[in-house]
């Protein structure tokens, strides 16, 4: 299954991939990483989608192939350098927005503006179809801030559970945690996947309905 085949590349992935290369750029996204990507993105029309982490844009195709005409998506990342490639091959697409500052900043901000009893006399942030979390903000740092702008029915997506060459020293005494920690939530149904480099989805529990008397 790991070797199908059976997908369909974004356009400008090979360029991108490329670029990555030569940059010496290590850390993109998976190819069953991306196609999973891009099947929850078509699954919600005219959707919001925010990634965290942009790296050199791998994800970002794989979302933005995955997209209608009507769906939107931010992408941060604080290396300015690796997300110029980004720019560069899918910046003029007009329903991506890319930014360079720091992810738990703007996390933080944003989750902040939520309120946990909207009213319709209040403005209330957007709130997002799909979060990738590809990036130490959103993942490890402020998850809660991230998890709190999934939408109901969204989805929570994280990589790289399963070992990899570039973990830093100490990094896999993190994922435990993480997984637990994920897995445990209250708000969100999770599914772990041995796919890819090790992923997995949560989504939004629907609100649950006053008893009937």
């Amino acid at each position: 299954m790991h070797e199908s085949p059976f997908f369909t590349p974004p356009p400008h992935l090979a360029v991108v991939q490329a670029c990555s290369v030569a940059l010496d750029f290590n850390m993109a996204s998976e190819r069953g990483t991306g196609n999973l990507l891009q099947v929850l993105a078509a699954s919600k029309p005219g959707g919001r989608f925010l990634e965290l982490g942009t790296g050199t844009g791998v994800a970002t195709a794989w979302l933005l192939s995955g997209m209608d005409e009507h769906s939107t998506l931010i992408s941060i990342d604080t290396d300015p350098n690796v997300q110029s490639v980004a720019r560069e091959i899918l910046g003029a697409d007009p329903r991506l927005t890319l930014l360079t500052e720091d992810a738990e900043t703007w996390l933080r901000i944003r989750a902040a503006a939520v309120r946990p009893f909207p009213s319709p006399a209040i403005d209330q942030p957007e709130k997002f179809d799909l979060i990738f979390a590809d990036a130490m903000p959103g993942k490890f740092i402020a998850r809660d801030k991230a998890l709190a702008l999934v939408a109901p029915g969204g989805f929570y997506v994280v990589d790289d559970l399963l070992p990899q060459p570039n973990w830093p020293e100490g990094h896999a005494e993190k994922i435990p945690p993480l997984q637990y920690t994920l897995s445990s939530h209250p708000g969100f149904f999770s599914l772990p996947m041995a796919w890819a480099s090790g992923i997995m989805v949560l989504v939004r529990r629907p609100p649950i309905a006053a008893a009937l008397p």
